[in-house]
């Protein structure tokens, strides 16, 4: 304070105030990125602490995100567009530049109360819902989970029942035939060619309980993978464990999985039963003549589908199981 006093006795003003040059020049800083036309088209299958493990023509590439990304993440599955080393040594580190446009985005949420989503893959096209018919027996709740998670992001949903060996798949296949959701059963060392034939020339991630057989599967399916060790790459040279989502290659069948590592939960708290809706067309006109806000569940004040049903739009034991996969989510 008595310094300023002192200035304003001596008479100084703005124009005695030296201006001290910008450091980084007065030049506006551009918004412009590079362009990067010479990235090569890419896939990524495989993540680890922030290393991206990318199949660029055939060759495994470790890339890591270009700082022009921002804060974009990807998972594997996601198309993206990569410069830098090609070579695939040991030593060789390239750079991801562009994220393309996913088709399909499978997501889930930590429980049914946490608002942030995680995705777990990128661009499938199927979601194979792998479930022991014992030891463990079905856990009808996860199933349901994935079927909405499924539906939600419009992806195909099949039913993979293993150990039939040891339990009938009857009560599994008749609770979901109203859903008209496709599924296979296997049992140790069976043939595996109607699940072979659902897996060609598709994107398929698989998700199930640990302990339901889901390695087993891989190694049957992919044989380089070796999932009983823990050691898989995309193409079979062992850089991955079982403890990370990894895409696969399909030998023969010009198609992919995706291995997941076991799950305990699936929350859903980004799914709303609009988004269920859509996968059932047939409900979906005469929801639209409830009440504004209809949960749609049964007994709900204003809610039409019952009424549609019984016009003949639909069936009832498609009403209930919309209506049990509400309840699940």
């Amino acid at each position: 304070m008595a310094g300023g006093n002192r200035a304003r006795e001596r008479g100084y003003d703005e124009d005695d105030v030296r201006s001290r040059a910008n450091p980084r020049g007065t030049r506006p800083r551009s918004k412009q990125r590079p362009a990067h036309a010479d990235a090569l088209d890419g896939t990524v299958f495989a993540v680890d602490r922030g290393r991206y493990s990318v199949l660029v023509d055939g060759i495994e590439v470790t890339a890591m995100r270009a700082r022009e990304l921002g804060r974009a993440s990807m998972v594997v599955g996601d198309r993206v567009g990569v410069v830098g080393d090609m070579s695939g040594e040991p030593d060789a580190l390239a750079r991801i530049v562009r994220l393309d446009e996913r088709d399909t985005v499978l997501r889930r949420t930590a429980d049914d109360n946490d608002p942030h989503e995680r995705v777990i893959v990128a661009n499938a096209d199927q979601l194979v819902i792998v479930s022991a018919l014992a030891d463990p027996g079905p856990s009808y709740g996860l199933i349901d989970r994935c079927i909405v998670a499924a539906l939600a992001a419009g992806i195909e949903p099949l039913l993979c029942l293993t150990k039939s060996d040891l339990a009938s798949p009857d009560p599994v296949i008749e609770r979901y035939s109203p859903l008209s959701v496709p599924a296979v059963v296997t049992h140790r060392g069976g043939p595996l060619d109607e699940l072979r034939g659902h897996l060609a020339e598709s994107v398929s991630v698989l998700v199930g309980h640990s302990g339901v057989g889901k390695s087993t599967l891989i190694n049957a399916l992919v044989p380089s993978a070796d999932r009983a060790t823990g050691v898989v790459s995309a193409i079979g040279k062992g850089r991955h464990t079982s403890s990370s989502v990894v895409a696969l290659r399909l030998p023969d069948l010009d198609g992919w999985v995706i291995d997941t590592p076991g799950v305990r939960s699936f929350g859903l708290a980004h799914v709303t039963a609009d988004d269920l809706l859509w996968a059932f067309p047939d409900l979906e006109d005469g929801a639209t003549q409830c009440l504004s806000g209809c949960e749609h569940v049964a007994g709900a004040p204003g809610c039409h589908l019952d009424a549609w049903v019984a016009q003949g739009h639909s069936t009832a034991q498609r009403l209930a199981a919309f209506r049990q996969l509400l309840v699940s989510r």
